[in-house]
């Protein structure tokens, strides 16, 4: 008989993106953390920044669940995991609340959630209504919580949101647009990518006390911890996990991280350490040079931002090339990749030189230039992840495989490259550790993988 963990728990989702869904989330968050209940929050879906908020709001590691990259079992284990140690599991969606596949909805009635809907209703009125009805309806037996109107203008434009509810039982308040001291300016600033990571902002934990204030003052927000008993779910136990072999044990993993390279997923970590890999950190901005090690792992993240910096640490630069030159084995995913190649043309016009360990030069565009669902077979194993990047980089570098797309082989025009150079592992893809650690290890010089 499998054993349950019993936790409240709601899924934030909304109709569409910029609803305003990672804001009540965080605030939400912020708000039961001050009150000294125990928060665990997920994002649905690949996200690296929205979980920087999330992680500041809670004091606790946020951990991404997908249906498709995680895989269900990854994602039970965690929700229940959570739910033995938490007083309130929250999960943001993604998008709107029926977009992808799988989707936030497909989420939270697998594992019985209920949805709380966030719309942004500064430019409805009796719609409202019909746009929650829809929500809660569309898909028989989605387990619901109600509806929260955001961006409302005034205290008599809530009422006629209000009013406008089939059921009243659905109505959890209504939040006017927030911001830090009456400015006006967005609470959660954005640039291309999405949100600017908490860690970036001085005053983000002054950002998230104004949202969880406002949010006190909804019914969601006065809800105490018998509230809440609601909506509590039964997470039930998975079946037993396969250990993860010890193939990078006795092993040291240098990571970049600094505001260049941070979009790194607290469970990648997590699978370095349970292969045995002794992680240590380094910041290129700071002008670190490599510790001493027997892998290097360059993550994601805005090097486009910082280009001239990094390209000023020489000495790292030729830490890195000796590394290579030792044929030691260096993964560089999505910015780490554009950090090693030998220029950026940006925005402006202007040609930033970088590090020029690997051929071709970085373009950034004002549009993507991928997003979506990706899986790679490397070392003779398949790694899942996702792609979202607004620059491109052609290089003459050898090109080894190519990902592809849930459900598709992969193809020799399509998908994005992984480049190989001796020990030099390079590519746009950004990959979800957990799902293949022999992959990883493969890609980091682990015996046997």
């Amino acid at each position: 008989m499998p054993t349950y963990a019993s936790c409240p728990a709601l899924l934030v989702a909304a109709p569409a993106s910029g609803q305003g869904k990672t804001t009540v989330t965080a605030a939400l968050a912020r708000l039961h953390a001050r009150q000294g209940r125990r928060v665990r929050v997920f994002k649905c879906g690949p996200d690296f920044l929205d979980p920087h908020w999330h992680e500041l709001a809670s004091g606790a590691p946020v951990h991404s669940l997908d249906l498709w990259i995680n895989g269900a079992q990854d994602c039970a284990r965690r929700l229940h995991d959570a739910a033995r140690e938490a007083d309130l599991l929250l999960i943001e969606g993604v998008m709107g609340l029926f977009d992808g596949d799988p989707s936030a909805a497909d989420l939270a009635q697998r594992f019985g959630v209920p949805v709380l809907a966030v719309v942004d209703a500064s430019a409805m009125a009796g719609t409202f209504g019909a746009l929650a009805h829809g929500l809660r309806d569309y898909r028989s037996g989605l387990p619901w919580a109600g509806v929260l109107a955001n961006r409302v203008g005034s205290p008599r434009h809530a009422e006629m949101l209000r009013a406008g509810l089939r059921d009243p039982q659905d109505w959890l308040g209504a939040l006017a647009r927030v911001s830090l001291g009456g400015s006006g300016a967005a609470l959660l600033p954005e640039r291309h990518l999405g949100l600017v990571a908490a860690h970036e902002l001085q005053d983000a934990l002054q950002r998230l006390d104004a949202a969880a204030d406002a949010l006190a003052a909804t019914p969601l927000g006065q809800m105490g911890a018998a509230d809440l008993q609601r909506w509590a779910v039964d997470f039930a136990a998975p079946e037993a996990q396969e250990p993860v072999p010890p193939l990078l044990a006795g092993r040291t993993v240098a990571v970049a991280r600094d505001a260049a390279f941070s979009f790194i997923y607290a469970a990648n970590l997590q699978t370095l350490e349970q292969l045995g890999a002794r992680l240590c950190f380094f910041s290129p901005l700071r002008g670190d040079r490599l510790p001493p090690c027997d892998a290097v792992w360059l993550p994601g993240g805005y090097p486009e931002l910082h280009a001239a910096q990094i390209a000023a640490n020489t000495g790292l630069r030729a830490d890195l090339q000796r590394h290579l030159d030792a044929g030691l084995p260096l993964w560089a995913e999505c910015g780490g990749m554009v950090a090693l190649c030998e220029s950026v043309h940006l925005h402006d016009g202007t040609v930033q030189p970088l590090w020029g360990l690997l051929p071709g030069q970085a373009t950034l565009h004002k549009r993507l230039a991928a997003l979506g669902p990706q899986q790679l077979a490397v070392g003779g194993q398949v790694l899942r992840g996702h792609t979202f990047h607004y620059s491109t980089l052609p290089s003459n570098a050898p090109v080894v495989a190519r990902s592809s797309r849930p459900g598709e082989a992969s193809a020799p025009d399509a998908g994005e490259a992984l480049y190989r150079m001796g020990s030099l592992h390079a590519s746009y893809f950004h990959a979800w550790f957990a799902s293949s650690p022999r992959a990883v290890a493969y890609l980091l010089g682990g015996e046997g993988a």
